[in-house]
């Protein structure tokens, strides 16, 4: 289709993607997307990062900030991630996300969120931050190869979408 006039007058067409997410950590990141959105922070779910991790979330603010957050939906998956280290690399703040009625008072003997990391209880509707994260800045290279493979990923999303046909094979 060629277009003659002003690219404002076409009407996007809406973007559906599938989640193959268990049902609570699909609502946890539903909440959690709706309120980075609300604080000007755009989100993309599964989000495969440099050394083969897969981020859960990743959000690009305004000033180009990355956010990475992990869903965790029981004690044992939280206590049973031996790898959120590797994802501080790729991120200026680092969240853990967690649904509404999940226990985050810590056990005894047990550090339950290390401190440089964020906590938000989420539902399917809505997300609260109860503890931010702290803002440790990427170098600038890291932040511009990891803002131009966000935006690669993201456009070839958007194009699946709208002609699955054209992304085939590639």
């Amino acid at each position: 289709m060629f277009y003659t006039g002003a690219m404002a007058s076409i009407a996007p067409s809406p973007v559906i993607l599938s989640d193959t997410r268990p049902p609570i950590a699909a609502e946890v990141a539903r909440g959690v997307t709706r309120m980075l959105l609300a604080h000007d922070l755009t989100a993309m779910p599964e989000v495969p990062l440099d050394g083969g991790r897969r981020a859960d979330l990743m959000a690009i603010d305004a000033r180009g900030q990355i956010v990475i957050v992990e869903i965790k939906v029981s004690r044992a998956d939280l206590f049973g991630d031996g790898k959120w280290t590797d994802y501080l690399a790729h991120c200026d703040r680092y969240f853990w996300a967690v649904p509404a009625g999940f226990d985050v008072s810590p056990l005894e003997g047990e550090v339950f969120m290390p401190s440089r990391t964020g906590i938000i209880v989420a539902d399917r509707y809505e997300a609260t931050i109860l503890r931010e994260a702290s803002t440790t800045p990427l170098p600038a290279h890291i932040r511009k190869r990891g803002t131009l493979s966000f935006a690669r990923r993201a456009a070839r999303r958007l194009i699946g979408c709208l002609d699955p046909d054209a992304i085939q094979g590639f």
